[in-house]
């Protein structure tokens, strides 16, 4: 550390860099921070002096005091400094109304270098004007400066204010917060677990939690009642924009619980969230989809309905059209599903092209498009497949089915289900943002989504997988099709989407051991497989298990959606790339022979 300019650099700083108030007007006071930008007009010399509450502009001029001014001469960008000196306001012509501090200055009079720096590799500015686009591979190699750029910081002090808020809530209510292990045995649920070996139990290995799900119902059934935590939950997986290794869960267990206490509940914490975060005030109770019906007419079991295209089923139009590709989706069980794309009934050949190879074909990953153009003058439909493959009757059957009028478009697509509602939810949402939809939106569309299928038939495992987890109970009218028709059985499954993210799911969990074996069996675990995985839970659930259910939130995603931020790793600190490295401390890395041998691992050639 080196001083110059005779400043004491262990002085406490009187302010922070956002602090300073009209008020300040005439006093002395010591800043200190890092040197954000330097301008020299004319031999005086001005820097925005920067930290995490703000900045304050300080002058260095000869007059004030020689020395600091000579040493002010040798400031660069980053440069962490300590300053003494006194406030006054700043000439008119001066102001900056875009600060907090913008009406004053500190006339600096003492200096103290408390650290140098190097040249960044790419600006670190408060100043949204003068900051430079640097790729996110760079800024995560040096996130400690990226960190030290305003809007960065105030994500995560949005996320230190929804941690706050969380916890005071179930305070509020009665919960109590139990940390549960990050060494558990491996129970895969889904995705691939995090594996540590045990050194003292050589051969054996610990799992990362993919979530603390039989602990939490382990705790209901010690007694616990209300359980919550906010914890860290791991899964080796491809990663995406929304997905990471390692993730921060909001995870809710309540006794003798129903649906609509734990959607209740998981309401007024996102009310109280919006409230505190962005002063707004959310409308309760969201709205309730099933899963059947989201999809029919969505598209999607997360839906963004912050505007109302629906899809159409217009199986029952073109029945017995004889239009072979029609007629074989329909024979198969599937669906013809169509969507009215309002005032683009006017677009020319072209654009339609580069719709059904670009969009439908490639991105979507459908067979292809057929569709009907109203043009606006009231002319005759126009449909993509000749009269005598595709009559006309039964193409103006589906338009007057849909709603579609004259300026629109009626797009189609046909195929087994559930994949052909998914297609056509992708291809909603790309025609929303053609049509320019969330333009005036309303900001937020919660909904929930309710009774999802308890079961999916795996073809290349030829078994059943939970579509949930496998201690999601079945619905209560479905138990017989447990034996009868598995694939039919709905579960007491809910998920909490927003804008189209999926930040919740839960549900009413198994309390039944009998049950509990039941399923196991449907999920192709045998008795000797299941109580070799997941025996601590059986035994549990023969000693009087309450009935019990609850939710997993992330707090990842919903602070992502609380600042607009594009992606989860704009909200953690130190983030994953999509290659699941953490470039800045080069994680994952080698470890010694010494290490491995001890933990008796050898690795392959």
């Amino acid at each position: 550390m080196t001083a110059s300019a005779g400043a004491d650099p262990h002085a406490l700083r009187t302010h922070t860099c956002g602090a300073l108030t009209m008020g300040d007007i005439g006093r002395d006071v010591i800043l200190k921070g890092w040197v954000d930008t330097r301008r020299d007009l004319g031999g005086v010399i001005f820097i925005d002096l920067r930290d995490r509450y703000g900045l304050t502009q300080i002058v260095f001029s000869p007059q004030d005091d020689a020395a600091s001014h000579a040493a002010a001469d040798r400031l660069r960008s980053e440069f962490v400094v300590s300053i003494q000196g006194r406030v006054q306001r700043r000439s008119e012509d001066t102001i900056n109304p875009k600060l907090p501090t913008g009406e004053l200055e500190v006339r600096v009079h003492d200096l103290a270098v408390l650290a140098p720096a190097a040249a960044p590799p790419f600006v670190v500015t408060a100043h949204a004007s003068k900051s430079q686009h640097a790729g996110e591979d760079l800024r995560l190699q040096y996130r400690y400066l990226d960190l030290r750029r305003p809007a960065v910081q105030e994500r995560l002090i949005v996320r230190h204010h929804v941690y706050q808020v969380i916890h005071r809530y179930f305070d509020q209510h009665g919960f109590i917060e139990v940390e549960t292990p990050t060494l558990m045995k491996s129970t895969p649920e889904g995705a691939r677990d995090y594996l540590v070996p045990s050194r003292m139990h050589p051969g054996q290995f610990y799992a990362l939690p993919q979530s603390p799900q039989t602990y939490k119902q382990i705790l209901m059934i010690a007694g616990l009642d209300r359980y919550m935590q906010i914890v860290k939950c791991f899964r080796d997986e491809d990663l995406r924009a929304d997905r990471q290794p390692e993730f921060t869960q909001i995870d809710v267990e309540i006794s003798f619980a129903t649906e609509a206490q734990v959607q209740s509940l998981t309401e007024g914490l996102m009310s109280a969230l919006w409230q505190r975060v962005l002063g707004q005030n959310l409308s309760l109770p969201f709205p309730r989809l099933t899963y059947d019906n989201a999809l029919r007419r969505y598209g999607s079991d997360k839906p963004d309905l912050r505007f109302a295209l629906e899809l159409t089923d217009l199986s029952a139009c073109f029945a017995g059209s004889g239009f072979r590709v029609f007629d074989a989706a329909l024979a198969a069980g599937g669906a013809v599903m169509g969507l009215v794309a309002p005032g683009m009934g006017d677009r020319g050949r072209g654009y339609m092209d580069r719709l059904d190879k670009t969009v439908v074909r490639e991105r979507i990953g459908a067979g292809g498009l057929i569709y009907a153009r109203l043009p606006s003058s009231g002319e005759a439909a126009r449909s993509s497949v000749k009269e005598h493959v595709l009559p006309r009757q039964f193409v103006d059957r589906a338009i007057a089915h849909s709603g579609a009028k004259a300026g629109d478009l009626l797009l189609i697509l046909c195929g087994s289900t559930p994949q052909v509602y998914e297609q056509m939810g992708a291809l909603r949402l790309h025609m929303a943002r053609e049509l320019r939809l969330l333009d005036g939106a309303p900001a937020w569309a919660f909904a929930w989504i309710t009774e999802f299928p308890l079961l999916q038939w795996d073809a290349r495992a030829q078994r059943y997988g939970a579509v949930h987890h496998p201690f999601t109970s079945p619905h209560p009218d479905d138990m017989a099709a447990l034996s009868d028709d598995p694939q039919s059985a709905r579960s007491r499954a809910y998920d909490l989407v927003l804008n189209g993210h999926e930040i919740g799911g839960g549900s009413i969990r198994i309390h039944d051991a009998a049950v509990q074996q039941q399923m196991f069996r449907l999920l192709g675990i045998d008795a000797q497989e299941a109580q070799e995985r997941f025996g601590f839970l059986l035994d549990a659930l023969r000693y009087g298990a309450p009935p019990h259910g609850g939710i997993a939130m992330g707090l990842d995603r919903i602070v992502m959606l609380l600042t607009g931020a594009d992606s989860l790793r704009d909200v953690i600190a130190f983030p994953k790339t999509q290659s699941a490295q953490e470039p800045m401390s080069s994680t994952p890395a080698p470890v010694d022979t010494a290490q491995l041998d001890e933990l008796h691992i050898a690795l392959k050639p």
